[in-house]
C-alpha cells in the first residue's frame, strides 16, 4: 500500500482523536476492521497525531516528489492560459514555487523558535541547587539549533520582500547560494541528531519536568492561520532540520525547472542545487533517522529496511497491520489501545526469521486459504459514498459550514475509506514460514507485491541464521517499531492535508510504444497501474509481444482517473507452462521483467499535446507518451459536424437514414460481444485499446464494407469499447436530456408502486427509436450478466459502466449538474447507476406491451 504523507502543520482534528484512541481506524473500528465503539472520558484531551517523520527517507527525496510543509500557493489569474508565453509561464510557475516555499519557510521557523524557547529558562536552572537539565546535556539536545534559526530567518527576512513586490526580473538565486553554502551548519546538526535524541529520551524518562515540556513545545501558527499555537513534541521538531534540506533541495529542483537558462538566476540556482545534492547523498551514507540500528540483548544490530500496512487474511477476516522488514526478520504489528496521553506501542503478531521465510510456488498456494473477494459492486458502491460524503465537505467549506459538521463529515468518509482499504485488495501475498505457519496478506498493487519480495530475496543472499527471540528480545525489537516507523498514515485520501494535490480526475491516454533491454527474447507485455482513493489498481494490460528483445506494442488505452497522482508501467514474462497456471485465485504466476513510476505532474500533461517519456527499469526501458483530458472536458457531448457518419449523430437520423429500428452500430457490436465476448472477464469493464476502437469508428461512419470481416478480427474489448463510445458520442443521452429531471425524482421516491408507474411512464415518453433502442441493449446486458459467475460482470457493475453513458445530460443540460473536477461519485452519477439497475433488475419490458397498457397514469413530465 502506497503511503500518501499527512504534512503541513500539525494540528488537532477527527483524525487524531482517530489516532490517539484507536488502532488505525475511525473511532468505531480497531485496525481489524472490527466495529468497537469506544467513549472518551468526560472532560479528556486527546493528544495531537503529529507527523514525526517525512513520508520519505532523505534518499527517497533528495529525487522524489515535492512534499509541503506549508500552505500551497493559490495560482494566480490567467496563469497557463492559451496566449502566454512559455517564459511568461515559466516566471509566473516560479513565483508560484516561491510562495509556497515561503509560506512553508515561515512554519520552520516557528517550529524552530518553539524549540529554542525553553533552552533559556533550562539553562537558567542548569546552575542553581534544582537543575532540570546540565549544560552537557542542553548543549547536546539543542545543539546548533540556534545557528539554523539564525540562518533561516536572515534567508526568510531577504526573500519575502521580493516575492512581495514580484516582477519578472527579480533575482534571488544569491540567497539559495547563500544558504547551501551554510549547510556545514546543518552538517554538524546532523553528526549529533542521533546523540540528541537519545539525551532528551534519557533525560524524559529520569525527570519528569523535562518530560512534560518535551511533550507539549508550543508552535506559533502562521500569520494568516486561525490556530494561534499547535503543540508538537520535542521529536517531532528536532527532525524538521534533515526534513527541511530534503524540503530545500525538492524546491530548487522545481524552481530551475521553471527558470530561462538565459536567467541571470540559473547558474546560481544550479550551484545551490549541485551543493545540496552532494550533502544529501553524504548525509544519507551517515544517518537515516528512520533506519537506525536496534541492538537486541545478544548484541546483534537489526536495522528497518521497510514498512509499511498490509491487509492480511487471518482466521477468515482481514485485518490492517503494519509489517517491519527489519535486515534478519519480518515482523507483523498491530497498534495496541492506549490510554489518552499515553506512548503509543505495537503489539506484534508473529514474526518470521528471514533464514526461514520462504515463498509458496503456485502449486503449493492451492493448499493455502482461498481469497473471499469482495464483489465489484460493493465497492463501486463505497467509491460513490466517498465521493458524494466528498463533494458535501466541498459544499460545506464553500457555504463556510460549520466546522463540527465538516468534521462529522471527514470522520464518515474516513470510516467508508477504511473498509474500502480493508477489503478492495485481492492479490494474494503468500509467506511460508519453513518451520510451520504460512501467513497470506492481500495486496491491490502487484508492484507493491514485487517490491515486498525483491526486499526480503535481496536480505536473504547474506549469510543469514536461523534464530528464536526471547521474550525480552521481541519485546526491545516490538518497542523499536513505533520510533523507527517511515510510514505513519493509512494510505486514505482522507488523511491529506487542504493543501496538498488532490490528483487528477479525468482521463488519461497513454501509448505504450516499445521496450528495449532484454538480455534474450521472452513472450512479453507491460501493465499500467495508477492510483484512486489512496491505492493502487491496475488498469490497462497490453498484448503479449512474443519471442523478442524489443517489443513493439504501439497501444493506446484511456484510464479513467480518481484523484490519481502517479502511473506505473511493469513489464512481465508471459508464463504458458499449464502446471505453474493458478485456478482463478487471483494468483498472479507471470515474471515481473521491470516496474517503474512516474508522478503525474499537473503542468506536464494537462496539455492537448502527447508528453513522450521513458521509464528506466533494471536495464529496460519502455517508451510511452500521455496526454491529459481532464473530467469537465471529456464529459461533453459534442454533435458531429458531419451528419452522413453515425458518431454524435443524434439517433433518430441514424435509424431513419439505415431504415432499421435500432442503429446497425449498436446490432453489430451487440451481435459480436455475445457471440465470443459475453465470458470474457470484465467485458465492458476493462478498456480496449484506443487506436482499435478509432478504427472502428472510422470505419462505422464511413459505413465501409469491411466492417463485417474487421470486426471478426478486432479484439472483444476494443468492440465493446466502439458501443460505449457511441452512446457517450450521442448529441443527446439515449434517455434524453428532456426526461432526465424526471428519471432523477422517479428513482428517488420511496413508494415500490409509485416508483414503478413513474418509471414505466417515463419510458413510453421516449422516441421510439430511443426507446427501442434502450430495450435491446437492456435484454443484452441482462444476458451478459447471467455469465457474471464466469465473466464477474454483474447487474450493479453494468449499471455502473453504462448509467452515466446512457443518461448523462449534453453539454448544455449538465453545466448545472457540474460542480467540482473531483466530484466524479457525485450524487447525480449514483442516481444515474440506480437507474439503469431499476431497469435492468425488472422483468422484461416489451416495446407493444409498454405502449398499450394504459394501467401507467399519464402525468406531465
Amino acid at each position: 500500500m502506497e503511503p500518501l504523507s499527512h504534512r503541513g502543520l500539525p494540528r488537532l482534528s477527527w483524525i487524531d482523536t482517530l489516532y490517539s484512541n484507536f488502532n488505525y481506524g475511525a473511532d468505531e473500528y480497531d485496525a481489524e476492521g472490527n466495529e468497537e465503539p469506544k467513549a472518551l472520558p468526560e472532560g479528556s484531551e486527546t493528544m495531537p497525531y503529529i507527523d514525526e517523520s517525512p513520508t520519505m527517507s532523505p534518499q527517497l527525496s533528495a529525487r522524489g516528489q515535492e512534499s509541503g510543509d506549508g500552505v500551497s500557493p493559490t495560482p494566480a489569474d490567467g496563469l497557463g492560459t492559451g496566449g502566454e508565453r512559455e517564459a511568461g509561464k515559466g516566471l509566473e510557475m516560479r513565483k508560484l514555487v516561491l510562495s509556497g516555499f515561503l509560506a512553508s519557510e515561515e512554519i520552520y521557523i516557528n517550529q524552530l523558535e518553539a524549540l529554542l524557547l525553553p533552552m533559556k529558562p533550562l539553562k537558567a536552572t542548569a546552575t542553581t541547587s534544582q537543575p532540570v537539565l546540565t549544560l552537557q546535556q542542553i548543549e547536546t539536545i539543542f545543539y546548533k539549533i540556534q545557528d539554523i534559526y539564525e540562518i533561516h530567518k536572515e534567508f526568510y527576512d531577504s526573500l519575502c520582500p521580493k516575492v512581495q513586490q514580484w516582477d519578472s526580473n527579480v533575482t534571488m538565486g544569491h540567497l539559495f547560494q547563500k544558504l547551501a553554502s551554510q549547510l556545514g551548519v546543518y552538517k554538524a546538526f546532523v553528526d549529533n541528531y542521533k546523540i540528541a535524541l537519545e539525551t532528551a529520551e534519557k533525560c524524559s524518562q529520569s525527570n519528569y519536568q523535562f518530560q512534560k515540556i518535551s511533550e507539549e513545545l508550543k508552535v506559533k501558527g502562521p500569520k494568516d492561520s486561525k490556530e494561534s499555537h499547535t503543540s508538537v513534541t520535542m521529536e517531532a521538531l528536532l527532525y524538521k532540520p534533515i526534513d527541511r534540506v530534503t524540503r530545500s533541495t525538492l524546491v530548487l529542483h522545481d524552481l530551475l525547472k521553471h527558470t530561462p537558462a538565459d536567467h541571470p538566476d540559473y547558474p546560481l540556482l544550479q550551484d545551490a542545487l549541485r551543493i545540496s545534492q552532494n550533502f544529501l547523498s553524504s548525509i544519507n551514507e551517515d544517518i537515516d533517522p528512520r533506519r537506525t540500528a536496534v541492538t537486541t540483548p545478544k548484541g546483534e544490530t537489526r536495522q528497518l529496511v521497510k514498512d509499511g500496512f498490509l491487509v492480511e487474511l487471518s482466521e477468515g477476516s482481514r485485518k490492517l497491520r503494519h509489517v517491519f522488514l527489519f535486515t534478519d526478520v519480518l515482523l507483523c504489528a498491530k497498534l495496541k489501545k492506549t490510554a489518552v496521553g499515553k506512548h503509543q506501542q505495537y503489539d506484534c503478531k508473529w514474526y518470521v526469521p528471514l533464514a526461514d521465510l520462504v515463498f509458496p510456488s503456485p502449486e503449493e498456494s492451492e493448499h493455502c486459504p482461498q481469497v473471499h473477494v469482495i464483489p465489484d459492486h460493493e465497492l463501486e458502491d463505497m467509491k460513490m459514498k466517498i465521493s458524494a460524503i466528498k463533494s458535501e465537505v466541498q459544499k460545506e467549506k464553500a457555504n463556510k459550514g460549520q466546522s463540527r459538521a465538516i468534521e462529522r463529515l471527514k470522520k464518515k468518509m474516513f470510516e467508508n475509506e477504511f473498509w474500502l482499504l480493508l477489503n478492495s485488495p485481492a492479490i494474494p501475498f503468500r509467506i511460508h514460514n519453513r518451520n510451520g505457519k504460512s501467513y497470506l496478506f492481500l495486496l491491490s498493487s502487484d508492484y507493491e507485491r514485487s517490491e515486498w519480495r525483491e526486499a526480503i530475496q535481496k536480505l536473504q543472499k547474506k549469510d543469514l541464521q536461523a534464530f528464536v527471540l526471547s521474550s525480552v528480545e521481541l519485546q526491545v525489537l516490538t518497542g523499536s517499531c513505533f520510533k523507527l516507523r517511515t510510514v505513519h498514515n493509512i494510505p486514505v485520501t482522507s488523511n491529506k492535508d487542504d493543501d496538498e494535490s488532490p490528483g487528477l480526475y479525468g482521463f488519461l491516454h497513454v501509448i505504450v510504444h516499445s521496450a528495449k533491454g532484454f538480455k534474450q527474447s521472452a513472450n512479453l507485455y507491460c501493465t499500467l497501474e495508477v492510483d484512486s482513493f489512496g491505492y493502487f489498481v491496475s488498469k490497462a494490460k497490453t498484448r503479449v509481444f512474443r519471442d523478442t528483445t524489443e517489443p513493439q506494442w504501439n497501444e493506446e488505452f484511456e484510464i479513467e482517473l480518481e484523484g490519481s497522482q502517479s502511473l506505473r508501467i511493469l513489464c512481465y514474462e508471459k508464463c504458458y507452462d499449464k502446471t505453474k497456471l493458478n485456478k482463478d485465485n487471483n494468483e498472479i504466476v507471470d515474471k515481473i521483467m521491470g516496474k517503474g513510476q512516474i508522478q503525474l505532474d499537473p503542468q506536464a500533461v494537462q496539455t492537448k499535446n502527447w508528453h513522450m517519456d521513458v521509464i528506466e527499469m533494471n536495464g529496460i526501458k519502455v517508451e510511452f507518451s500521455m496526454k491529459f483530458t481532464s473530467r469537465d472536458m471529456s464529459l461533453k457531448r459534442t454533435p458531429s459536424k458531419k451528419q452522413t457518419g453515425v458518431f454524435g449523430v443524434k439517433i433518430s437520423v441514424v435509424t431513419k437514414r439505415e431504415r432499421s429500428k435500432v442503429p446497425y452500430i449498436v446490432r453489430q457490436c451487440v451481435e459480436e460481444v455475445e457471440k465470443r465476448g459475453i465470458e470474457e472477464v470484465g467485458i465492458y469493464r476493462i478498456s480496449g485499446v484506443a487506436t482499435d476502437i478509432q478504427a472502428l469508428k472510422a470505419v462505422f461512419d464511413a459505413n465501409n464494407k469491411d466492417i463485417l470481416v474487421m470486426l471478426s478480427d478486432m479484439d472483444i474489448n476494443a468492440i465493446a469499447g466502439t458501443l460505449k463510445l457511441y452512446f457517450r458520442e450521442l448529441p443527446e443521452p439515449l434517455l434524453t436530456d428532456r426526461l432526465y429531471p424526471a428519471f432523477m425524482e422517479g428513482i428517488a421516491l420511496s413508494d415500490p408502486a409509485a416508483k414503478e408507474n413513474c418509471m414505466m411512464h417515463l419510458l413510453r415518453s421516449l422516441p421510439d427509436p430511443n426507446l427501442i433502442t434502450f430495450l435491446f441493449l437492456l435484454e443484452h446486458l441482462k444476458r451478459v450478466a447471467e455469465k457474471e459467475p464466469i465473466n464477474k460482470m454483474s447487474l450493479h457493475n453494468l449499471a455502473t459502466v453504462f448509467g452515466p453513458t446512457l443518461l448523462r445530460p449534453s453539454e448544455g443540460e449538465s453545466k448545472a449538474h457540474l460542480t467540482l473536477a473531483s466530484d466524479i461519485w457525485s450524487h447525480d452519477v449514483m442516481a444515474q447507476v440506480q437507474v439503469l439497475l431499476y431497469y435492468l433488475q425488472h422483468p422484461p419490458i416489451s416495446f407493444s406491451e409498454l405502449k398499450r397498457n394504459t394501467l401507467y397514469f399519464s402525468t406531465d413530465v
